[in-house]
């Protein structure tokens, strides 16, 4: 049970993890499934590498002061994100494959080839995965042969077991010795059948109890915790999270590329899709600022041309564009940066500036050039006067943006990369205008002649309005001037108003966005059975098939997201929706299908508390969108008393007018079954209370044995009692 796990495991972990080098905050969940997810927040500045190494260093620590099932069953450490980069789900069209071989063929082919992906941090199965020898006791025929649990225990573990036996004719032996030979032994067990034949007890009569008169014995699944599905048809999932500092497209291209050629090698009637991508809504994002790059450089040609009304000059500060971008673009490798939503929204807003360099370069020769001046002396006479101001603003502006790359923490990661790509195209503007754009004006520029045709009336129209512009802005300027103190209540009028507006507008860490899928909870009243789960998670599928919007819905029923561990009454959804360009229409943004949603989940599911809610801004920072915050108990009241605790503040928080949603997947109260052993009555009859609680374990959770080798891989061999055996509390006795 997860008090048990909490304090045999998780305790002793917390001990030793805290105060490691760096760490932000560890936080711990138990789970009844006998499972314990231990997470270590590290500050983004800090080395992966080292700090899973140092994670790693205090985990030994603890080790000493696990049980030993913890040491036998295994520890695993990731590095990883909390929210999957990719969800695949592998099918059977026609259902040839039931889940657990779909599973299985998940783990031996697909997941070791994931793995080899570069920046794959961790790969999870969701739904029958793993197989496992799994040994169905029958009660009743134990105790008629009066045979216990440590007993089969103890007979599979010496009859399945490594046993090397060494060489024939080894050195040292005597001269002479012509061959040497190595002895083979029966070893570990591997057929549901070899392990049926395993002797449990000779009896005088010569007769032998076997494994199989016992127990029914088959080739299983580890756990028959989950199951899962991918738009109603049941499926194998294989969730891939990438490593923190991963560049999240380029893993999902290699991901990709690797599903694709194992594709190629599934049996017929098996099928793979793209059950979630997370890195669609950046492709996408990228795509929309390189279409939106091109229509602000052709607004900056439109508009440097209205008014240098020379094809000439204006062709000058349209070369330092690209210059300007392709040099930045050369010191990205030097910095580290890549070229995603952040570097490309810096370098739309960079075309403005680096522009403006260059125009006042043609301006100054211009105007030199329509005194009378030659090209190659009025770029001489113009370059004397405007390279200080150049200079000048190229370094108001780099120490506007600089600073901001020098914030530190998660503010100073996001605004890195946009502050310096700024700042490096604001300088290399100010070298093209002291160097490429004087040149390209004592070569290009001639004389101006005045437009002829359509193009002269535009233009004509266009300079006397701007000139009267120009006036009244000098007059209006001129007046403001004259009377200072008109001046000054002006600025303290927008002052104000820009400070009440800003405090009435609503704040964020980063605005929510369309991302193109959802994600929903579900959870039924505590201690329902996988089955009844399965029945509404069943019907949320058929609600969602015609729902507007929706593309594809992956399920997991037995599991939970937003505390990462198995239970019966959990289940979880990843809800896609169409693509962005087919939900143009009104009411399709994943803002109204989210409430839209979320009223239907309400109506029509009242049997489970079901919601969904948008992934978080920023993908790895979190497991879900707005924000989240942990009540602790300080004062060691135990578990009562911090679920009473919890459930205050809930009903408080609800009341809050500007909390839309609050909701906490701790369980406190689940329905659990108390086994009380009489340890003297148990002693005073011969039977140690070990044997006891193993036989308890055995029976009702399933006891680990050792392990078996089949299909290239190690397995797992695990007994318990058969299921008809174990469904009421009165089977207990």
């Amino acid at each position: 049970d997860a008090l048990t796990i909490e304090q045999s495991v998780a305790t002793p972990i917390e001990q030793q993890m805290n105060g490691v080098d760096k760490m932000l905050y560890v936080q711990s969940t138990n789970a009844s499934d006998g499972t314990m997810t231990l997470s270590v927040t590290f500050d983004v500045e800090t080395e992966v590498n080292i700090d899973q190494v140092n994670a790693q260093n205090r985990v030994s620590q603890a080790q000493p002061n696990l049980p030993a099932d913890v040491s036998q069953f295994g520890l695993s450490y990731r590095s990883t994100v909390g929210l999957p980069l990719m969800v695949f789900a592998i099918y059977s069209p026609k259902g040839t494959y039931d889940s657990l071989f779909l599973g299985n063929y998940a783990v031996i082919n697909v997941n070791d080839a994931l793995y080899r992906v570069n920046g794959v941090g961790q790969v999870i199965n969701f739904g029958l995965a793993e197989y496992a020898m799994r040994i169905w006791v029958k009660p009743d025929k134990l105790a008629k042969l009066g045979l216990t649990v440590p007993d089969l225990v103890r007979a599979v573990q010496q009859q399945s077991t490594v046993n090397p036996s060494g060489r024939v004719g080894a050195e040292p032996a005597p001269r002479g010795q012509q061959l040497t030979y190595t002895v083979r032994s029966q070893g570990r067990l591997i057929t549901a059948e070899e392990f049926g034949n395993v002797v449990v007890r000779l009896t005088p009569d010569g007769s032998a109890v076997r494994l199989r008169d016992v127990a029914r014995i088959e080739l299983g699944a580890l756990t028959y915790n989950q199951s899962a599905r991918f738009n109603g048809r049941p499926s194998a999932l294989i969730a891939v999270f990438q490593a923190p500092g991963a560049n999240a497209l380029a893993v999902a291209d290699g991901v990709k590329k690797v599903m694709r050629e194992l594709h190629e090698r599934f049996p017929s009637d098996m099928e793979y899709d793209v059950g979630l991508d997370t890195t669609l809504p950046v492709t996408e994002g990228i795509k929309e600022i390189v279409t939106t790059l091109v229509e602000a450089t052709l607004l900056v040609i439109l508009v440097v041309f209205l008014f240098l009304q020379n094809w000439r000059a204006t062709l000058i500060p349209l070369i330092a564009v690209p210059v300007a971008l392709v040099g930045t673009f050369a010191f990205f490798p030097f910095l580290g940066f890549s070229i995603n939503t952040l570097s490309l929204f810096a370098l739309i807003l960079a075309i403005g500036l680096v522009v403006d360099d260059a125009i006042v370069v043609v301006e100054a020769v211009e105007h030199h050039i329509e005194e009378g001046m030659s090209p190659r002396e009025a770029t001489l006479k113009a370059m004397s006067e405007v390279s200080g101001p150049v200079v000048g603003i190229a370094l108001v502006l780099s120490a506007v943006f600089i600073p901001i790359a020098l914030i530190g923490g998660i503010q100073g990661r996001l605004n890195q990369q946009f502050a310096v790509t700024i700042a490096i195209a604001v300088l290399i503007s100010a070298f093209n205008a002291l160097s490429l754009s004087p040149a390209l004006s004592a070569l290009l520029l001639r004389p101006r002649r005045e437009s002829r045709g359509p193009l002269r009336r535009f233009f004509g129209a266009f300079n006397r309005g701007f000139a009267r512009a120009t006036h009244g802005y000098v007059d209006l300027s001129r007046g403001l001037v004259r009377k200072t103190a008109l001046s000054l209540v002006i600025l303290a009028g927008f002052a104000v108003l820009a400070g009440g507006l800003g405090r009435r507008l609503p704040t964020g860490f980063i605005a929510d966005e369309d991302q193109g899928f959802l994600l929903m909870n579900v959870q039924l009243p505590d201690a329902a059975s996988l089955q009844r789960t399965d029945a509404v998670t069943r019907k949320i599928e058929a609600m969602l098939k015609d729902f507007k919007g929706v593309s594809d819905v992956v399920t997991i029923n037995g599991f939970s997201l937003l505390t990462r561990t198995s239970a019966s009454y959990t289940a979880f959804f990843f809800v896609n929706l169409d693509r962005w360009d087919e939900r143009r229409a009104a009411g399709l943004s994943s803002a109204e299908i989210l409430a839209s949603l979320n009223r239907a989940l309400r109506a029509q599911v009242p049997e489970a508390i079901a919601f969904a809610f948008a992934p978080p801004a920023i993908p790895g920072i979190g497991n879900a969108g707005g924000f989240s915050f942990w009540l602790q108990d300080r004062s060691g009241g135990g578990v009562e008393l911090l679920s009473d605790s919890l459930q205050k503040f809930l009903e408080a928080a609800r009341k809050r007018p500007e909390l839309a949603g609050v909701n906490s997947p701790f369980r406190a109260g689940v329905p659990q079954v108390y086994a009380d052993v009489d340890r003297d009555k148990a002693l005073k009859q011969g039977v140690a209370v070990a044997d006891v609680y193993q036989t308890l374990q055995a029976f009702l959770g399933g006891i680990y044995v050792n392990q078996f080798n089949r299909f290239g891989r190690q397995w797992r061999v695990f007994l318990q009692s058969e299921a008809e055996d174990r469904l009421v509390p009165e089977d207990i006795g």
